[in-house]
């Protein structure tokens, strides 16, 4: 038996394809174009959509005409698509019609001009899968079935949704920003120092509850590098050592060598309240 991993073939290759201020020529103004029009816009692509007006559906309509963030990003030509030279410039073809004849001319044109295409509904025809997918802020996730099952990857989606943490899309922003940090504060690429960054980020996660790391602000993270990566040798300070650590927002100073942890601040919190409760009882006694 091999210590590798098993290669298990007749499987695509899923990948976070970077479209931003590219351009998709998407062909097809309907149910099936609208989904593709809004995955790509997400991916901040600019779109050149071709269809006749009479095809158009609603969502289609309202992102070409009205959408205030994303109609300058779509040129709409109002027609049938009309050879190659309709993608002249095209860094990705789409295509989502009826017509099947259509569709493999498109196909062909693209294949011959060796651009990257998708004929909807038709996986032999395809270099990509689109998939069932899940987005929260940063987070992206895709089920593909390989095109077999879009349905049972739509119901996969739905069941892995519902199991991801109600935080996760704050928790990978807060991340993302420690990480920031961590490289402005120690610069360099590869090498140990690299090497270092990488294992120190991967504790902090390992460490860290999903629901803490979405707790953490910008004071929570200074004070995590600093009690954290610059310590020697370099640990990661729980969450209560770090949130918890935060003075009450009445303090009026930082006293050096006092510190504070959130089950003495509400002890001390509350001894103020019950000497001020006492003195006004006695106040009007007199």
């Amino acid at each position: 038996m091999s210590d590798f991993p098993e290669i298990t073939p007749g499987g695509s290759l899923p990948l976070a394809w970077q479209l931003k201020d590219k351009t998709v020529v998407l062909v097809g103004g309907g149910v099936v174009a609208a989904g593709r029009l809004v995955n790509v816009l997400q991916a901040d692509a600019y779109v050149t959509l071709i269809a006749p007006s009479t095809h158009l559906n609603k969502e289609v309509r309202y992102r070409i005409y009205e959408d205030p963030l994303f109609s300058s990003r779509i040129t709409y030509i109002d027609r049938l698509y009309a050879g190659p030279e309709d993608l002249v410039g095209a860094d990705m073809v789409l295509t989502a019609i009826d017509d099947n004849d259509a569709s493999l001319a498109i196909w062909a044109d693209a294949k011959a001009a060796k651009i990257p295409v998708n004929v909807a509904d038709v996986p032999p025809n395809c270099d990509f899968y689109f998939g069932s997918q899940i987005r929260r802020g940063p987070l992206q996730i895709m089920v593909s079935t390989n095109g077999r099952g879009p349905k049972l990857a739509a119901l996969i989606r739905q069941r892995l949704e519902e199991a991801l943490p109600p935080n996760v899309e704050k928790a990978i922003d807060k991340v993302g920003m420690l990480r920031e940090k961590l490289r402005s504060r120690a610069p360099g690429v590869g090498g140990k120092l690299g090497r270092d960054r990488m294992k120190w980020m991967i504790d902090v996660c390992d460490t860290w509850e999903m629901e803490q790391l979405a707790e953490l602000d910008d004071a929570g993270m200074q004070r995590l590098l600093d009690e954290g990566w610059e310590a020697s040798p370099k640990s990661v300070p729980a969450y209560e050592h770090i949130i918890g650590r935060r003075q009450p927002w009445w303090w009026p100073m930082h006293v050096p060598g006092l510190e504070w942890d959130a089950s003495s601040a509400g002890w001390f919190a509350g001894g103020l309240a019950l000497g001020s409760a006492v003195a006004l009882w006695r106040a009007t006694r007199r």
